[in-house]
């Protein structure tokens, strides 16, 4: 990281104060809350892009959380829904038709799109207007997914602007009924509806916005969020600042968000990142690999856990790590060749020793043990069983390995755990198959989209939830999202799993509104996917973070969504 820009961060944002640790003293609101101070968090990767219809990674999204926002949002505490740029809505009874009622006086954080530069006060018309934005075929519109064969009117709108003479009345089933009224009409009840327009894509941005900025919105964000982006400098550092004119406000009276600021770094090694935290200098330390835990941590007992100046959370995470097949490429095109690459690897031994018990092995299906009411351990995985991968080997036509094409395995750069997983697995392949596997290193954007393209045969990757519903992991293999071209980008599905069983009992699911009948056949359909080795399960993630006691408000949850709306520092750095 660049040492130029951390000593300019400090300067512009501590240079009054004495004590860079401590919020202004004078600013207390009440209950006893600090106004104040900069709240400092690193992430290991860069991020790709803040336009909201192209956040297709957790970095991107985290940043861009803070500063816009959609008509619905998560609680960080317990991730439930809760009202954001809606203030409320109402189903209909067939739960097919939703209104939401606009906040009024929300206005949008001051640039110089608008005029005067002042920001104006978001309408119905701009939620319109970025939903249709959702339907149109564009290279960077990553979102189309969320409201294709759901929302009346989202595919013919979407054909229109393929030809380029999109319809002038854009989504029918998105309807203005004044200035703070929204209507959507869905093609069929759908339980995940409310769900997905908390993601990213769901964002809203004003027209002028894009207009004046268009592919510069990747780093050129105006939305109405808590904070605003103030300084930007990529691989290095972003800053958001507070927005003076933010209209939410807590349960006292007081005006947010608290902080400041927030200071995103982009440290790439968890070892430097321990050690700017141990410094000081890093407020949240996220997802701390286990073997640094002992080394931070030590004991767990009452004395020592007073004594810390830090807080340790530990939690099963609704994300799992994977290796990704490139099912219309010409090695891994059949699926007697998937199962054996399955059955080849240890994940036990992964997880015991690569990993030192970070992680539960991956032996179920695609959706990881952190739902409450989906069975996970009900859906058969891949135990290790040489024998069998050998046989299914040479039914493919490649007994002991022979002839069996060359394997790159690509993955993405940022810290040394993948390195590590990459190097134990190519030796496990190559003892039980006698198939030579080599591997690329390379920046995670170029990583994304070398493997949405389909240019990858072979990669590492992972999925933490959008949303969180067991829904969401089984998406990624729906066939409706493999563009009919190979030379198209595929982001969702990047493997180009096509199964027709799949798809119909997947859709089957979501058109369900009763949770466990919805579960049943959600699980239905993990089978089906793990039948076909549509992926490589590797380890379903536990995540253990750091946070300094200073930081109040601050919630771990599942999904690593943050919130720091309501987060504050305490300015003498202890909890009361």
């Amino acid at each position: 990281m660049n040492r130029y820009w951390i000593l300019f961060v400090c300067i512009y944002f501590f240079s009054c104060h004495s004590d860079r640790h401590e919020a202004p003293k004078a600013r207390i609101a009440k209950g006893n809350i600090h106004y104040g101070g900069v709240l400092r968090i690193n992430e290991i990767e860069d991020f790709r892009s803040l336009f909201p219809l192209n956040i297709t990674e957790t970095t991107s999204a985290q940043i861009a959380y803070q500063v816009y926002e959609g008509l619905v949002k998560l609680s960080s505490a317990d991730l439930s829904i809760k009202p954001c740029l809606a203030e409320k809505w109402v189903v209909n009874d067939s739960a097919n038709v939703f209104t939401f009622y606009i906040r009024k006086g929300v206005r949008y954080s001051d640039d110089a799109c608008f005029e005067g530069s002042k920001g104006r006060e978001l309408k119905a018309a701009d939620v319109q207007y970025c939903f249709d934005k959702i339907c149109e075929a564009q290279a960077d519109n990553q979102g189309y997914w969320l409201f294709r064969g759901k929302v009346v009117g989202a595919d013919g709108y979407y054909q229109s602007t393929q030809k380029k003479a999109p319809l002038s009345s854009g989504v029918s089933g998105i309807r203005v009924v004044d200035d703070y009224t929204l209507q959507i009409r869905l093609l069929h009840p759908f339980a995940g509806f409310l769900h997905m327009l908390t993601t990213p894509f769901a964002f809203i941005y004003p027209k002028e916005a894009f207009d004046a900025y268009h592919e510069e919105m990747r780093t050129h964000c105006v939305g109405t969020g808590p904070f605003y982006v103030d300084q930007l400098k990529e691989g290095e550092g972003v800053v958001l600042k507070r927005n003076e004119n933010y209209w939410g406000i807590d349960s006292l009276g007081n005006t947010l968000p608290y902080l400041d600021a927030i200071q995103y770094s982009f440290i790439k090694e968890k070892k430097t990142e321990l050690m700017e935290f141990r410094k000081g200098n890093l407020d949240v330390v996220h997802q701390l690999p286990l073997e640094m835990i002992d080394e931070v941590v030590g004991e767990l007992d009452d004395a020592k856990r007073q004594s810390r100046s830090f807080d340790v959370h530990t939690l099963p995470a609704m994300s799992i790590q994977y290796y990704g097949f490139q099912h219309q490429g010409s090695i891994f095109n059949r699926k007697e060749v998937r199962q054996a690459f399955n059955y080849a690897i240890d994940r036990e031994k992964i997880v015991d020793f690569t990993l030192q018990g970070e992680g539960l092995p991956a032996i179920h299906g695609i959706v990881p043990p952190a739902f409450k009411a989906y069975h996970t351990d009900a859906v058969r995985g891949y135990e290790f069983n040489p024998g069998k991968a050998q046989k299914l080997m040479a039914i493919a036509g490649y007994p002991q390995g022979k002839k069996f094409p060359a394997v790159t395995l690509q993955i993405n750069s940022g810290g040394s755990r993948n390195l590590q997983v990459a190097e134990v697995i190519q030796k496990m392949l190559k003892e039980n198959l006698n198939i030579e596997v080599s591997f690329e290193v390379m920046p995670f954007a170029q990583h994304l989209e070398n493997l949405e393209a389909g240019r990858a045969p072979f990669w590492r990757s992972a999925w933490v939830a959008d949303y969180p519903d067991p829904e969401n992991f089984l998406n990624l293999l729906f066939g409706e999202h493999v563009p009919a071209k190979k030379s198209e980008r595929s982001y969702i599905n990047s493997v180009r799993y096509m199964s027709l069983a799949f798809d119909s009992v997947f859709r089957n699911a979501q058109h369900q509104v009763d949770l466990e009948k919805r579960y049943a056949l959600l699980q239905k359909a993990d089978q089906i996917a793990m039948d076909d080795a549509a992926i490589m399960p590797l380890f379903y993630d536990e995540y253990t973070d750091l946070v300094q006691k200073r930081v109040l408000n601050y919630h771990v949850n599942a999904m690593n969504f943050q919130d720091f709306t309501s987060v504050y520092l305490m300015a003498s750095g202890k909890k009361k």
